[in-house]
């Protein structure tokens, strides 16, 4: 899994914050917060929503940069007590979570910066209908042979044959 926070404007709340959470494999984002505040407890809702979909979460790998957020000792309690392996990119080296940072270019050039949110309550609405609605179920990514990320991430199960 890649994680990282991005920043988004807003008119009359100014920067607020996306902590997001990303499936490797299939490009899914299977956890994200949007918040007013960047502070670690958006990365831990993030991050337990991306364990409610993944359920078994020994061994998994999780990227993330140093970030005091991803730092803190929730944090690492919360990866630990999973057994999930916390591994950071290196300082200066952007390159190293490379997939998670371009999701957040991708949503800032095709969505974001199209808009010109008002409030945190609009752009919290937008971003919602952007990762749910179009970029896990519609966008289709080459390099996962041009499928979408949600056809990727369930393509084990079943009900999708």
């Amino acid at each position: 899994m890649g994680v990282d926070i991005t920043y988004i404007h807003t008119i009359y709340n100014g920067w607020t914050y996306l902590a997001s959470v990303m499936d490797l494999h299939s490009k899914m984002i299977i956890g994200y917060c949007y918040s007013k505040r960047m502070t670690k407890e958006i990365v831990i809702e993030s991050i337990k929503q991306a364990i409610y979909k993944t359920k078994d979460t020994k061994g998994i790998i999780v990227q993330s940069d140093l970030g005091s957020q991803y730092l803190s000792y929730e944090v690492k309690e919360l990866l630990s007590k999973l057994g999930i392996i916390h591994s950071y990119s290196r300082k200066g080296n952007p390159a190293d979570n490379s997939p998670i940072e371009a999701f957040h270019s991708i949503i800032k050039r095709e969505y974001i910066h199209r808009q010109i949110f008002k409030n945190y309550e609009e752009a919290k609405l937008g971003i919602f209908r952007y990762i749910e609605g179009f970029y896990n179920k519609k966008r289709i990514h080459g390099s996962i042979g041009y499928k979408t990320p949600i056809e990727v991430y369930y393509s084990n199960y079943e009900f999708l044959t």
